[in-house]
């Protein structure tokens, strides 16, 4: 078989397939958003770490390497581009219904028309249009090797697009706590995010300290939306 399959390039593949479950369970009958939102936040933890298994396998050929490359960037536009946009197409036509304490019932998330409907996807369609472009771009500048500042250390150019692991979980989580419907905020935050994908800013690559913080914020969001969806339930 064409392709490569050792353990370097295991999460890789995992966030590739967290992402496209994530994409075919927010597009199944009403939508599951925050069914997506989980595997949003899995493949953010795969991407996180598989830079770093790849490069504990100090005999990769480059071929190897290159392949490794080529894969991370398709899976980042699944899980980081594509999912994104289907979590906020999802939020279009799903609702949650929650009795309140006065007896009537509230609505979390409600139908759209399809004048807003139809915009409002032409938004999320940009947004993957804008994380393919980033995600091309920082390719072409890793082949030449201009990811660094003067110091030799790593940059980013544009906000990177795997940051949407942690955006779009955390607007997601304000429905719930807030129990309004916030569904044309969701596709504010997609429009500011598509923008800071493209804009020409430089950050710095986190370090294991940095890496920390990323994680513990991610298990944050996900133990809060797990606790959230409890309490509705009940």
């Amino acid at each position: 078989m064409i392709g490569f399959y050792d353990y370097t390039v295991i999460l890789t593949y995992l966030s590739l397939l967290s992402g496209t479950t994530g994409i075919m369970l927010c597009l199944n009958g009403v939508g599951h958003p925050y069914l997506g939102m989980f595997f949003l936040l899995f493949s953010g933890l795969c991407d996180t770490f598989d830079g770093k298994v790849a490069r504990s396998k100090k005999n990769r050929t480059e071929q190897m390497k290159k392949f490794g490359i080529q894969i991370d960037s398709l899976s980042d536009l699944v899980a980081f581009g594509v999912l994104p946009a289907c979590i906020g197409i999802s939020l279009l036509r799903y609702a949650i219904h929650i009795p309140g304490l006065s007896g009537f019932t509230c609505y979390i998330l409600s139908n759209y028309q399809k004048p807003a409907t139809y915009i409002l996807t032409f938004v999320a369609v940009l947004y993957v249009l804008a994380a393919m472009i980033r995600l091309a771009y920082f390719n072409v500048m890793e082949e030449e090797d201009q990811n660094r500042d003067e110091s030799g250390a790593k940059i980013y150019t544009g906000l990177p697009v795997t940051s949407a692991a942690l955006i779009f979980p955390a607007v997601l989580l304000l429905h719930l706590l807030l129990r309004a419907d916030l569904t044309l905020l969701y596709f504010g935050v997609m429009i500011v995010t598509g923008f800071l994908f493209l804009f020409r800013f430089h950050i710095k690559k986190p370090q294991n300290r940095g890496i920390a913080i990323l994680i513990i914020f991610g298990a944050i969001e996900f133990i809060i939306l797990i606790l959230a969806l409890l309490h509705i339930k009940r």
